[in-house]
Order: C-alpha cells, then structure tokens, then sequence
C-alpha cells in the first residue's frame, strides 16, 4: 500500500490567486496600443496589459496580506487575455514581460520565502502552437499528425459552419486536444512539467486533468515530479468526488470545490443571488443551508479523505472560473467575511482569489476577472482588507488551525461552531449566520480545563469554562474564535 505524503509546506500555506492580465500593470513592458482601459470592465477577448513586474511592484500589499504562495494562472505564451491557448510551453508570454520577468519574480518570492506554483495546461494545446500550426499547413504530410487526434479532412480550424474534424476541449476547436495516448506526447509534457520545476517553481495546478484518461498518465506525472522535487505540490482542478485521484500515487490535492458550495450555502442565506449562484458549473452553491444541514455536508467533505490529503486540500471561495462569492452573496459584506471565517480555520490550505481581501465585486466569467484598481485605494473596502488580515494572522498564529484535530460543538438553524486542537493550542470557533444574536452552550469536553476564560482573537465574545461546558452570545451575521485568556 502506498504511504500518503504530502508537501509539509502547503499545510502552513495561505495561497493568494492571480489571473495575471487583471492584477497589475508595470511600465517595464513594451505594450501594444489596443489594450483595454484598465479600470473598463473587462471582455472575453481583450486583454488590460497586466503583467509579472506588477505583481513584484506589489508583493509588499500580498506579503502584507500574510499570503505565502501564490498560484498563478497560466502565464505562457498564448492567444488570449486567460492564456490557456497555450502557443509556447517554454516562454512566458511577452505581455506579461517573457522569461525575464518570471526569473525576476521567482527570485523575489523566493527571497520573501513565498512559494510559486504555475497552471499546467496539458490536456489541450492551441491552433497555434507550432505542431498543430504544421498540420494545418501541411495537412496528412505534417510530421507531428498523431500528436493530435485528427478525425477527417479538410480541417476547419475557425470556419464554425463545417466540421472541426480533430478533436479538442469540449468541442472549442481553438483548443486542439493533445493525443496523450502517444509516447512521443506524453514526453513532451513531462519535459515541460520537469523543466519548470527545474527552473524553480514550487509545483502545478493540473487544468482539466480528468479529460486526460491516457492509462498511468498522472501516476508517471507525479513520479516525474517528485524525482525533481519531493516537496513539489501537485493540485488538480477536479471539482467533485476526487478519491481515484487521491491515493498517494496521482495528486497531493484537488481545488476543493465540494468545500466551497456548502459554504456559500451557509454563510449567504437570503442574500444569495439566485441567477449567480445556479451556476453551470460542477458546484451548487443554492439554495440556502441551515447549521445542520451544513454539517452533514462539510463534515463529509471534510472526512472524504486520508488526513493527510484533507490537510493539503486547496480550500476556497471562489476563482477565475466562478462568481465572487460576494456578488453571489448579493453584496452582502458579512457573507464574505464569514465564508473567510471558516476558509481561515478549516483543514486545509486557504487560497484567496486576488481582490477579494478589497471586496472586489464579479458576476460570471468575464466579469469575476476584473482589475484591481491601485491608484484608487480609497475605492477599496479597507474594512475586509483588515479582517483578512486578521484572520490570516490568526491561522499563522495558530498551529491548531492548521494541523490540529476538529470537532463539531454545535450545529443549529443558524449556527455552528467546532474546535480544533494541537497540544496546548486550543481554539473554538463558532459562527452565526442568522439574523439574530445566539446563545450557544458549548459542551466542550477535557478541551479546557475548569474555570478556563477564554478569550476573542476574532471576534466579540468572551467566557469561562464551567462544568465541561461554555455558555457563549454570538452577534447576528459575525463569528468569533476563541482561546485560552
């Protein structure tokens, strides 16, 4: 039987996403004249110009923030704004500055002790990349025919009215879908994936890894990797059941979605926009959940796995794929706040998408990828920002948010609350979501010991252990966490 191990470091992380056209824009790229103004909001297809020198000119507001890695959409060469046409696996498209920009970025999270992890899209490749790029030109001659899987001739790479007769990503024919099935394919993407590691960075996020089947694929993948870099963390974008995935032998963890909807559920209520929130994507975040209905659903999300896979999970709210949580929450600034609440104190390891410690606003896809606006910093809402703040601090503070035991204390119509625990660090955490403040008696055990008082880290709410028990008033629409005074 496989031994689970996962990366030691992605259990302390707090992971900071960043769909690099949108988040800043540096002067130290040429650009071209037909960018999109940055504060428009954004399209499907035009790009703002965001760039990798951006995101170094503001890692003092990330490392603030108290992030420790960053995962970055895809940043190679490409021909479009989300860059996963991927044209060139080795270079760093240069809107986003080349390989210049990224060796300068790894050096400087690096040196800040901050983890980099890239998205590998290797499922599908684009129209024009230089193998598929061959095939249209020289049709049944190309040397690189079966690195592709063609069906018939002619081919219509753009003509939406015939035939594409190749395969590609869910019928989108700009996406040419790799034959992963031939050896020559499947090597050229582990050199890819090893090269980068090479190259310094701290692992992969697997784009649409379930659409590859080809047998032992991943299993070779994660082999390869590890070789490399036994601390090099391996996430797939599998947004459902993932246990195939995660035994020890494939992935360290999946994008953790089956986190997310029970979540949104609980924490928005009657705020939740019901248009945004019925999503055609593979979560459902609606209708609304009460306490105990969350529990049964988190609870099973939460022992679906090995520990040690639960531990490395890549937790969030929402991404570059999804609605902001707070537009599906209506605008509800509470509903953000408590979602980040239980982000920060769950099993596993937080990933904030960029914009949301500011309350960034987002319907669907193109709009959840808006720009960050850096020159108008009394737009933000300084108010999120510092609870961000505070409850990253909180869970760097506290080995038990990140490693410890969980236990449900409570879980009612609004409310609910559990414990984690790590030797002498002992926390309770409890939220409410209705609209009423809530009393709550709390049987906690040998948790505490008698006469205990415990006190806020977030929070307004103070107590004291009496009878193995704690006897706790929480704010309607808050939460707290609660420690040893």
């Amino acid at each position: 039987m496989i031994k689970l191990k996962t990366p030691e470091w992605v259990k302390d992380a707090v992971f900071y996403q960043i769909f690099p056209d949108r988040f800043a824009k540096s002067t130290r790229v040429l650009k071209p004249n037909n960018l999109e103004p940055w504060d428009a909001p954004p399209t499907s297809q035009g790009y703002k110009g965001g760039d990798l020198y951006g995101v170094i000119e503001h890692l003092d507001h990330i490392q603030e923030l108290g992030i420790t890695a960053i995962y970055f959409t895809p940043i190679f060469q490409s021909a479009c704004n989300h860059r996963y046409h991927t044209h060139d696996y080795y270079q760093v498209d240069p809107l986003l500055g080349g390989n210049k920009a990224f060796y300068a970025l790894r050096d400087e999270l690096h040196k800040r002790g901050m983890k980099l992890v890239l998205d590998g899209v290797f499922n599908h490749a684009s129209r024009g990349i230089i193998y598929f790029n061959d095939i249209l030109e020289n049709g049944p001659h190309s040397a690189w025919l079966d690195w592709f899987i063609v069906e018939d001739w002619p081919l219509a790479p753009y003509d939406g009215g015939r035939p594409a007769n190749y395969v590609s990503w869910v019928g989108n024919r700009a996406l040419p879908k790799w034959n992963t099935d031939n050896p020559q394919v499947r090597e050229y993407i582990m050199q890819v994936a090893e090269h980068w590691l090479r190259e310094g960075i701290d692992g992969w996020r697997l784009d649409v890894p379930f659409c590859i089947t080809s047998p032992g694929f991943w299993n070779e993948f994660r082999d390869r990797v590890k070789a490399i870099n036994p601390e090099a963390y391996i996430v797939g974008e599998v947004w459902w059941d993932s246990t195939n995935y995660l035994q020890g032998d494939q992935f360290d963890a999946v994008m953790n979605y089956l986190f997310t909807e029970p979540v949104i559920q609980f924490v928005g209520q009657e705020h939740l926009d019901r248009a945004l929130a019925i999503s055609p994507k593979s979560y459902d975040p609606y209708p609304a959940i009460d306490g105990i209905h969350f529990a049964t659903k988190i609870e099973k999300q939460l022992f679906r796995y090995e520990w040690e896979i639960t531990q490395a999970q890549l937790n969030l709210l929402d991404s570059h794929d999804t609605p902001r949580l707070l537009s599906i929450c209506g605008g509800d600034r509470d509903s953000l706040k408590l979602a980040t609440l239980l982000l920060m104190t769950f099993p596993g390891a937080p990933s904030v998408y960029y914009g949301d410690e500011i309350a960034l606003p987002g319907a669907d896809d193109p709009d959840c990828r808006r720009t960050i606006n850096w020159d108008k910093r009394d737009s933000w809402d300084m108010d999120m920002l510092a609870t961000y703040k505070q409850l990253i601090a909180a869970r760097h503070a506290h080995p038990a948010l990140r490693r410890g035991s969980y236990q449900r204390l409570n879980a009612g119509t609004s409310t609910y609350a559990f414990s984690r625990a790590l030797g002498d660090d002992k926390l309770i955490v409890a939220l409410n979501v209705g609209s009423k403040a809530q009393k709550l008696e709390l049987a906690t055990g040998d948790l505490f010991a008698e006469g205990t008082a415990l006190k806020a880290v977030y929070g307004k709410a103070k107590a004291t252990v009496e009878g193995g028990r704690v006897m706790l008033n929480v704010p309607a629409r808050d939460g707290v966490i609660l420690v040893a005074d």
